[in-house]
């Protein structure tokens, strides 16, 4: 089983997004019984709050719940867990390494890395533009599933 766990500052709009989207795809691709999906925060600013509502209403435009799912904190611990623990954005793999306690089995990547763009997962948390978030979700969770 491949474990992966997508991180961003708050757990409400861009690492739940990538969650949900890779557990729709993987779904599609009847490959889900192979993978273990969750998200989770580098701070502890939104712990216990449900996704984000724009986030959430972008999700169901594409056919996508997120119902139940609540931020919580990424710990030292889930490094040993997970095959993978991707980061939306260059601050968030940061703070991913210092939380860890560093990377030496080389499992913290960027989202975008996938595509063979590195760069920022656009943060709909400072733009609102939800939209631009899916896209750069979709491709990146698209392009991973493909490399899996």
């Amino acid at each position: 089983m491949i474990k992966i766990l997508f991180v961003c500052h708050g757990n409400i709009c861009r690492s739940p997004m990538a969650e949900f989207v890779m557990k729709d795809i993987v779904a599609k691709a009847g490959r889900s019984a192979e993978f273990e999906i969750a998200s989770a925060a580098t701070s502890t600013e939104e712990l216990g709050n449900p996704v984000y509502p724009p986030a959430r209403a972008k999700l169901a435009e594409h056919g996508i719940g997120c119902a139940g799912k609540t931020a919580r904190q990424l710990t030292r611990a889930n490094y040993n867990k997970y095959d993978l623990l991707i980061g939306m954005d260059s601050a968030n793999i940061r703070n991913m390494t210092r939380i860890c306690g560093g990377d030496t089995d080389g499992k913290i990547r960027l989202l975008l890395d996938y595509i063979g763009q590195h760069r920022d997962v656009a943060d709909p948390w400072y733009t609102r533009d939800f939209e631009a978030t899916w896209q750069d979700v979709l491709a990146g969770c698209t392009a991973l599933l493909q490399q899996l």
